[in-house]
């Protein structure tokens, strides 16, 4: 998994409430078990209308084609749990989504795929959103060490984030990273037991 310490992008606003996950990727878009491609249905109702032709959607502007910072409505991610939404959120460029609320299992699958997601205040979202509203002018910077956000004009916002999934996001940690740096100790356990119990490994 990709470390996520500082990133400075453009954010495209998205002032939606309740994006559920099938907003985020339609069921359609699920028929593979990889990681990249589903770039191409993020959002996909929102980008297209009913005859799949391609409408205004903030992240097909020239201002934002190149955004890795969504700023987003309350209850963002909510619906079914599919691991593929923070998937294809991952492959369309966005690292960070900064929102009022998250639903549970969205939020803690970002974490897991290399997404920091951030909760902040209502009034702190809509001074983002007017800012994101300015396009390529306004970048923000999200220092995920000092736990910051710094806007285009200078200005910096604080956020809560719990401390084991910071050291995860600083270090490039998902659950299976995670088990590897126990690799020793599993490998010294497995000695043990195949010197004990020798019939376990045929």
């Amino acid at each position: 998994m990709e470390k996520f310490t500082k990133l400075t992008s453009v954010a495209a606003p998205l002032p939606l409430s309740n994006v559920d996950t099938d907003m985020i990727i339609p069921a359609r878009f699920l028929k593979t078990i990889k990681r990249t491609g589903l770039g191409e249905g993020l959002f996909y109702a929102l980008r297209h209308d009913d005859e799949g032709e391609r409408v205004d959607f903030v992240l097909d502007r020239p201002a934002y084609k190149n955004a890795q910072i969504l700023i987003a409505g309350a209850n963002f991610g909510c619906g079914s749990s599919r691991e593929h939404a923070p998937w294809a959120l991952l492959d369309g460029g966005i690292r960070c989504v900064i929102a009022p609320s998250f639903a549970d299992i969205f939020y803690n699958n970002c974490f897991k795929n290399g997404i920091l997601p951030i909760v902040l205040p209502e009034e702190e979202i809509d001074k983002l959103l007017e800012d994101a509203e300015r396009g390529a002018n306004a970048t923000v910077t999200v220092d995920l060490e000092n736990q910051t956000i710094q806007g285009p004009d200078g200005g910096t916002i604080s956020f809560e984030i719990d401390p084991f999934r910071k050291h995860c996001l600083l270090n490039g940690l998902d659950d299976i990273g995670l088990t590897l740096k126990k690799a020793p100790q599993i490998d010294a356990f497995e000695a043990r037991q195949k010197a004990g119990q020798p019939w376990l490994y045929g």
